[in-house]
């Protein structure tokens, strides 16, 4: 299997985007500028993976928040179906819609990966925290669903 050749390194400036959020309102990733950000990809909205990994993030929002951290969901889903998904799960962050892979592709999580054992091109669940000055503080690329935010908060000193 091919290994993603965009992979972005701690220490790079993390790529801007602006993509419309489950309200098709334009988000930017300059909107939140000096503050610390962390964008998370995942492969599609109200599928069993995606709705652990967005439940976690939801269920440990306050701490995150509470620590300066903003979250963001970026698919490639349309609009609707991210409307759908953020009420249906109660979800309490912005769900960015990404259907022309312009921030997957920036952001080296659009490639090869292995789904049951077949070489599948696809979303490769990855999470990015950014720092105030906008650089990626923290490449986290092919992480699980389950166990992901408890994870990430260790790496970041929360827990």
């Amino acid at each position: 299997m091919t290994e993603n050749i965009n992979r972005l390194a701690a220490g790079a400036l993390a790529p801007a985007f602006t993509l419309d959020d489950q309200d098709g309102n334009a988000v930017s990733l300059s909107d939140f500028a000096g503050q610390k950000v962390v964008v998370y990809f995942y492969p599609a909205a109200s599928t069993p993976g995606c709705t652990t990994q967005a439940c976690d993030f939801r269920d440990n929002i306050n701490s995150l928040k509470s620590a300066g951290y903003q979250v963001l969901g970026l698919s490639r889903d349309e609009a609707g179906a991210l409307q759908k998904f953020r009420d249906e799960q109660n979800l309490n962050f912005p769900l960015l819609s990404d259907p022309d892979l312009t921030a997957h592709n920036a952001y080296g999580t659009w490639g090869e990966k292995s789904l049951y054992g077949k070489a599948v091109t696809g979303v490769l669940r990855s999470t990015f925290v950014i720092g105030e000055d906008g650089e990626v503080t923290l490449p986290l690329y092919n992480v699980k669903a389950t166990g992901h935010v408890a994870s990430l908060r260790k790496k970041l000193g929360l827990d």
